[in-house]
């Protein structure tokens, strides 16, 4: 069995199925994923934290603290975040991975940046209060409010609603000027499933007492709803609340159409259905050096080559991307890959240029040499141009070029390094099946 099988093996032992989803009206987006098991490797897991820290002070420079809370909140941009970041691209891991890299690589940034991770998985989300009154001591913020925030956020979705997900992560992102967001994720050990829910405070109106615009989902039996008018006593034992006047109907389904939700699909392979394929081929064109003609600071830099070129495309478009790109958030997994080996084993060669090439801007940066952030920066941009004309092989062509030359970029999978029979033996033959054909896509 060559490793491209054995990889997609692998995987497919992890996936897991996905349902409909409960929206809560003062939310600012939810999202519904396969439960997948594993861990992350130490050389993805580094990566990611050194990529991540990146992203996110390219996100400050440009937009401010404000605004990257803004996107973390947006359940598609998280998971495009995720995906660029080579976790698996739908998977409920790509939630605590995420999350962890990101603590990890904001730790010795958080003072410059102004941006702070608390909680986590597991007993380090049970660590958030310590965490965020020691934060509020030195920073001076309203310590007891934040706390107040972080388990009422918690209790909502855990307790107040019962409908079968238990918290197993919370994290809450706290900027030097209070705004905060909580990304948490629920866990149903019987249907093998996971829900993360995301919270940011410039939306919050009512933690409780009926913050529901509606529960849609379909009938699962009795669900116990701590939030209704009628379980206040009950509520009032339950949890330590203020009760807060709730908003008209009017105002709530405003909310509940508002609030974004995304829904990944069960299979595992990223499909053809899962990109939009114009885009990918913007991306692609963008990365032929006679397309790159313009951006002499970025192509100066030693190593950035068409592929590597490629990766900071799709990485500038998650940094400065308007919401309406991240649609589709498979189409950021051809970035670097997924340890999973979809859609194509992680390139550590053009992982570490994207990291190297993002650092040495943000750093020139800071001295006054701008140049290479704003080339950088302009990579979006150029993309949307592109759009327009661009062209190119198909979807499977592009996934099959990417594991030809995977040994070439350093590709490493789960399974380990992918020098030993990349090429899948299914390889210009036609397939039998829909099956065959989809263990190699």
């Amino acid at each position: 069995m060559d490793i491209r099988k054995k990889v997609v093996s692998k995987a497919r032992q992890n996936a897991r199925q996905s349902v409909p989803y409960i929206c809560m009206a003062n939310k600012s987006g939810t999202a519904n994923l396969p439960l997948h098991y594993g861990k992350v490797p130490a050389w993805l897991h580094q990566r990611m934290a050194l990529l991540g820290e990146a992203i996110c002070e390219a996100v400050v420079v440009s937009e401010g603290r404000s605004g990257f809370l803004s996107r973390l909140s947006d359940p598609f941009w998280f998971q495009s975040f995720g995906a660029v970041l080579g976790m698996d691209w739908h998977s409920s891991g790509i939630t605590t991975s995420v999350m962890g890299a990101l603590k990890k690589g904001l730790q010795q940034k958080q003072d410059e940046l102004g941006i702070y991770v608390c909680g986590g998985r597991g007993k380090h989300s049970l660590k958030t209060p310590e965490e965020l009154i020691r934060l509020s001591d030195r920073l001076s913020l309203d310590g007891k409010a934040l706390v107040r925030a972080s388990k009422l956020t918690a209790k909502v979705d855990n307790t107040a609603v019962q409908d079968g997900y238990s918290l197993y992560l919370h994290s809450f992102v706290v900027t030097a000027d209070g705004e905060w967001v909580v990304v948490q994720q629920g866990m149903n050990d019987i249907e093998k499933q996971a829900r993360r829910y995301h919270w940011h405070s410039t939306g919050v109106q009512s933690f409780v007492e009926e913050p529901h615009g509606a529960i849609i989902g379909p009938n699962k039996g009795n669900i116990v709803n701590l939030t209704d008018k009628r379980s206040r006593d009950a509520r009032n034992a339950a949890v330590n609340i203020i009760k807060e006047k709730p908003s008209t109907i009017t105002d709530e389904v405003k909310h509940i159409l508002s609030a974004r939700h995304l829904q990944m699909p069960h299979h595992h392979e990223v499909r053809p259905t899962d990109v939009f394929l114009k885009r990918l081929h913007a991306v692609l064109t963008l990365a032929q050096e006679s397309q790159t003609a313009n951006f002499e600071g970025l192509l100066l830099t030693q190593g950035l080559g068409p592929r590597t070129m490629q990766a900071m495309a799709l990485v500038a478009e998650v940094a400065y991307g308007a919401p309406s790109r991240f649609e589709d958030p498979a189409r950021f997994a051809f970035a670097h890959g997924g340890k999973d080996g979809h859609p194509h084993p992680v390139p550590l060669r053009v992982y570490d240029a994207t990291i190297q090439n993002l650092k040495n801007a943000l750093s020139k940066s800071k001295v006054g040499h701008t140049e290479k952030l704003k080339a950088f920066k302009r990579l979006d941009t150029q993309i949307r141009l592109l759009e327009k004309t661009a062209t190119g092989p198909s979807f499977q062509a592009i996934i099959d070029n990417e594991w030809k030359q995977s040994s070439a970029y350093g590709g490493m999978t789960i399974l380990g390094k992918t020098s030993d029979g990349v090429e899948p033996k299914i390889r210009g033959k036609k397939a039998t099946s829909k099956k065959q054909l989809s263990l190699f896509i």
